[in-house]
């Protein structure tokens, strides 16, 4: 399955652009971060069974682990469970840097799509990851701000939704849709795609 074809906003996962699409999606991501409390960490987020602090755990874990199976070195990890925001940035500085050498978006790969770079799945999955559950954090916290998407970030949502098929079912990415009430906004009709009620 390849991705639709979209506007400059989706992620491409060019050497150029999967670093600035990265660094896009952080920056907003780490000015919610950045203003949560210490309470506000243990607050229940729309991701069942998980606390903000949880979901911050699960963006950072998972992009290492991704950057550690195809040979790209993040460093030691901070500890997110003990300062999820200071973890977070430490983390996202790292991949922002590694993304400095362009050999590093471009290494080949076998992705569950099919032949992929590292960069193009980076953006495609992770950076995608990093946008919803901006969301779920927000939530979580009562952070309107943060619980909204811009024009871009819903068009690269709502491709990347499409590009993954039944796949964005499955166990591990987003639980089953639910239904959008009648009339409901683009922004409320893609969240309950992903299995999400605003």
């Amino acid at each position: 399955m390849t991705t639709p074809s979209a506007p400059s906003a989706v992620p491409t996962g060019s050497p150029s652009d999967v670093r600035a699409d990265y660094l896009a999606a952080d920056r907003r991501l780490t000015a919610l971060l950045d203003g949560v409390d210490d309470a506000g960490w243990a607050s229940p987020s729309p991701c069942e069974g998980w606390a903000a602090r949880d979901v911050v755990a699960h963006l950072v874990e998972t992009q290492r682990s991704f950057c550690a199976e195809h040979g790209v070195d993040l460093g030691a990890a901070a500890d997110v469970r003990a300062d999820p925001a200071g973890a977070w940035r430490a983390h996202a500085d790292a991949v922002a840097t590694a993304l400095e050498d362009p050999a590093v978006p471009a290494t080949p790969f076998d992705g569950f799509f099919g032949p992929t770079t590292l960069g193009e799945a980076l953006g495609r999955f992770y950076v995608w990851d990093m946008v919803v559950h901006r969301w779920d954090v927000a939530r979580a916290v009562g952070d309107p701000a943060g619980a909204t998407f811009t024009p871009d970030e819903l068009l690269t949502l709502e491709v990347g939704a499409d590009s993954f098929g039944p796949a964005l079912h499955l166990d591990g990415i987003c639980r089953a849709g639910v239904e959008a009430p009648a009339g409901a906004s683009r922004e409320v009709r893609l969240l309950a795609r992903l299995g999400r009620t605003a």
